[in-house]
C-alpha cells in the first residue's frame, strides 16, 4: 500500500457497500482477514506467515481495524488482532460459492480480472490462430 493509497472507508460519500468491498479487495487484507478466521494472531505472527515487511503489515492491519473488521487486544506490550465480526467469514464463504457458479469469470475480466488470467486468456487466443 503505497501513500496516497490508504483505507477509503473514512472518505466523505463513499457509500459503505463501496467501503467495504474496497477494504477486501487488496490481496494482503484478504490474506490477513483469512488467516485471522483461524483465530488471533500479532502482527508480528502475520509478517512470519505471510513473508511480508511489518510497516505493510501493519498498514494494512490498521485499514482493517478503521473498517471496524478487524479488533485489537492488548496484552501487555503486544496486541493480538482477531476479526470483529463472524459475518465475514460468511460473506468470503458466499464469495467463493459465486465464483464457483460463474466459473471464476471475473478473473477474465479486462478490468478487474487477474494478471495470471490475462497470461492465460492471451496464450489461449495465440494458441488458437
Amino acid at each position: 500500500m503505497n501513500s496516497t493509497e490508504g483505507c477509503l472507508a473514512s472518505s466523505a460519500g463513499l457509500d459503505p457497500a463501496v467501503a467495504l468491498f474496497h477494504s477486501l479487495s487488496d490481496a494482503t487484507r484478504l490474506a490477513i482477514v483469512q488467516r485471522l478466521a483461524r483465530g488471533e494472531a500479532r502482527v508480528a505472527d502475520l509478517v512470519a506467515e505471510l513473508g511480508m515487511a511489518q510497516s505493510t503489515i501493519s498498514a494494512h492491519v490498521a485499514c482493517l481495524r478503521d473498517c471496524a473488521l478487524v479488533v485489537g487486544r492488548p496484552q501487555g506490550r503486544q496486541v493480538f488482532y482477531s476479526l470483529a465480526r463472524p459475518e465475514l467469514m460468511d460473506l468470503l464463504a458466499a464469495a467463493e460459492t459465486l465464483l464457483a457458479a460463474t466459473g471464476y469469470a471475473v478473473a477474465l475480466c479486462p478490468t478487474y480480472g487477474t494478471d495470471l488470467a490475462a497470461e492465460v486468456v492471451q496464450e489461449t487466443t495465440e494458441r488458437a490462430r
